[in-house]
């Protein structure tokens, strides 16, 4: 198993400017560094490149999905907008030797309508991705769709759901990211969704119910390594959590309060404890 993090801990928005956090994810004892992918105009292949190269480190990505990136929007211009910047974020992935876009590639997190998707947006949906499918395959980077909890979409909740999406787009260069965060909300049991999600899973987040440091709260760890051994996972575990310091990511997954010591503590912390049970 190899661990990372991704860096919205520490920074609302990865550029150039940020490179220096891929060391301090290094030094910090992780396999993985998961870059959030927003602000890619400001983000250099070289530059990121050889602080990869330097530090030996995995890289993964996070798609950062606000409203002109929705796969199943009405407007076929924000799809069209939407499609652009998932297929940028694949390709640069791929220039790092990245191998998953994580997230929840399909429509905008916060975006809400007051009633459950329709089959116009799951079509859309499909279709939309099976593009990227391709896009993807030629790259030789997979897709990982994360199901969000309720308050952050309407669209896509459950493992169960993922699957039926993945199975419909019918490549394999798109399954699920799961996140525990998301799934203590939205699931009946961790192990089960996990059990689920089986071949699918490519990709998933390891986050405590409060999104706080992993081992500090009350999410199912031993039914959650064991359903991960069971389906023969072989991704990361990533750590995806925020604090209030990052005033940004703060407001945008309602973090009002302080979860933990710094944003070093959570990571030194939640890595001790996930090496350490998943080895048990």
């Amino acid at each position: 198993m190899s661990f990372g993090v991704n860096l919205f801990l520490w920074t609302a928005g990865y550029t150039d400017n940020e490179v220096g956090l891929i060391t301090k994810v290094k030094q910090l004892g992780f396999d993985v560094v998961e870059i959030p992918l927003d602000l890619l105009d400001a983000i250099s292949v070289e530059k990121t490149k050889r602080a990869l190269e330097e530090t030996g480190l995995e890289v993964t990505g996070c798609a950062v999905v606000g409203e002109r990136r929705d796969l199943i929007s009405e407007s076929a211009e924000i799809r069209k907008e939407a499609f652009t910047y998932f297929s940028r974020c694949l390709k640069l992935l791929a220039s790092w030797g990245g191998t998953v876009l994580c997230g929840p590639v399909y429509s905008a997190v916060g975006k809400l309508t007051g009633t459950a998707r329709t089959m116009e947006e799951w079509k859309r949906a499909v279709s939309g991705l099976k593009e990227l499918a391709k896009v993807a395959e030629d790259l030789g980077v997979r897709i990982a769709l994360e199901p969000l909890n309720r308050f952050e979409t309407y669209f896509l909740n459950t493992a169960e759901d993922a699957v039926a999406l993945v199975q419909e787009v019918g490549s394999r260069a798109v399954g699920i990211h799961l996140d525990t965060f998301h799934m203590n909300i939205e699931e009946k049991c961790l192990y089960k969704a996990i059990k689920t999600a089986g071949s699918y899973l490519y990709h998933f987040h390891a986050c405590e119910n409060d999104r706080g440091t992993p081992g500090e709260g009350h999410v199912e760890w031993d039914d959650v390594f064991q359903a991960l051994r069971e389906v023969n996972y072989k991704g990361a575990l990533v750590i995806e959590s925020f604090v209030p310091g990052v005033k940004e990511i703060a407001r945008a997954a309602s973090i009002w309060r302080e979860l933990a010591p710094s944003s070093d503590y959570v990571a030194a912390k939640g890595l001790e404890f996930l090496r350490k049970n998943w080895q048990a």
